[in-house]
């Protein structure tokens, strides 16, 4: 349950993210797409596709679709289409979590330490205050004079 807290906190921005593109596609997309199908299923009473390439690009460039499918004759459609569009968003919605979900449960978590030194004596050579970040605590001062050559081990990813 925990786990589940932290990833749902963690997951607050993607998911407002989510619900503003979902309300902006369904009245932007979905309304005129309803209407074109409708529109291209009354003039001989199953769907034909021509009526519908013709009618769809000036649907979607004119704004009075989101109007008219409100209409008696377009509602029924416009939430027909809206269930469809929902329920593929929620698919490409929990694929897209998923990949973006981290790899490691690691992540965000410092992987260096300095547990190896004994008595503060890497301070000898590096700040507890100031300077070039390398770890928690432990700092690369830029002032210090002599040689301040570091060997930092670890790993790079660019992926």
């Amino acid at each position: 349950m925990e786990k589940f807290r932290r990833v749902l906190k963690q997951s607050k921005k993607f998911l407002i993210v989510i619900a503003v593109l979902w309300i902006i596609l369904a009245i932007v997309l979905v309304a005129p797409v309803a209407q074109t199908i409708q529109d291209a299923t009354m003039t001989s009473g199953r769907f034909n596709m021509n009526i519908f390439i013709e009618n769809i690009g000036s649907a979607i460039a004119s704004f009075s679709s989101i109007t008219k499918v409100f209409g008696a004759e377009y509602i029924g459609t416009y939430f027909t289409c809206l269930g469809y569009f929902t329920i593929a968003f929620i698919i490409f919605s929990i694929i897209g979590f998923i990949k973006s979900k981290p790899k490691s449960e690691f992540h965000d978590i410092e992987h260096g330490s300095s547990d190896w030194c004994e008595h503060g004596e890497q301070y000898r050579i590096l700040s507890k205050n100031k300077g070039l970040i390398l770890a928690e605590d432990n700092y690369l001062p830029i002032d210090k004079r002599g040689n301040i050559n570091t060997l930092i081990v670890g790993r790079i990813r660019f992926w």
